[in-house]
Parts: C-alpha cells; sequence; structure tokens
C-alpha cells in the first residue's frame, strides 16, 4: 500500500513538472518579471506612437523648419539624426530618455 502512494506521489510530480515545461516552452506563460518588461515595452511604444505627430508638428512648427528639414535630412547616421531632433527640443516632452520618441520623429520627417 505504501509502494503505491510512493509511485502515485512520483507520478504526481513528474506531471507537474511536465506540465510547467510545456507551459512555459510553447504554453505562452511568463513569469511576472517577464510580464512587466512586456508591459513596460509595450507602454514605451505606444507613448511613441502618442507623441511622435506632436514632435512632427512641433518641428514642422518652427520658423526654419525648410532648412531644419534639408539639415536633417543631409545627416546620414540615425543616431545623429536623433541626436537633432533631441538638441532641437522637437522630441523633449519632460521625459528623460526621449530617444525612442527622437528616433521615430527623425523616421518620419525624412519620409516628408
Amino acid at each position: 500500500m505504501e509502494q503505491t502512494w510512493t509511485y502515485s506521489l512520483w507520478g504526481a510530480a513528474a506531471g507537474a513538472a511536465a506540465l510547467a515545461i510545456v507551459g512555459f516552452t510553447w504554453g505562452g506563460w511568463v513569469t511576472g518579471g517577464q510580464a512587466e518588461a512586456m508591459t513596460l515595452k509595450r507602454s514605451e511604444a505606444a507613448v511613441v506612437a502618442v507623441l511622435t505627430p506632436i514632435c512632427i508638428e512641433r518641428f514642422q512648427g518652427n520658423a526654419n523648419a525648410p532648412a531644419n528639414l534639408v539639415a536633417l535630412k543631409n545627416i546620414s547616421q540615425s543616431w545623429s539624426r536623433r541626436d537633432y531632433i533631441v538638441s532641437g527640443g522637437w522630441a523633449t516632452f519632460g521625459q528623460s530618455r526621449p530617444f525612442e520618441l527622437a528616433d521615430a520623429c527623425a523616421e518620419a520627417l525624412n519620409k516628408l
């Protein structure tokens, strides 16, 4: 009788381990830390999507917008375009790291 319980407990433990492996590998389960990181990434992307048109409007509202657009399009490196947008103040909305927004804004302006 005792051996039956032992086999049952080992079977339950193996089943739980297999379930966890399958769930985290193919089932889409994530840990709390992974879920928080995914949420942060998505929220930052949403903020950038909302603020990019405002950045473009601020850029185009500047008195030197045509000259600034020519200067922006003449910059070949993406990080230099980002720095140009940040230094112009068009992508700063009080956040400490406006780089994602500046990249999106520079990319959109480069398509004009």
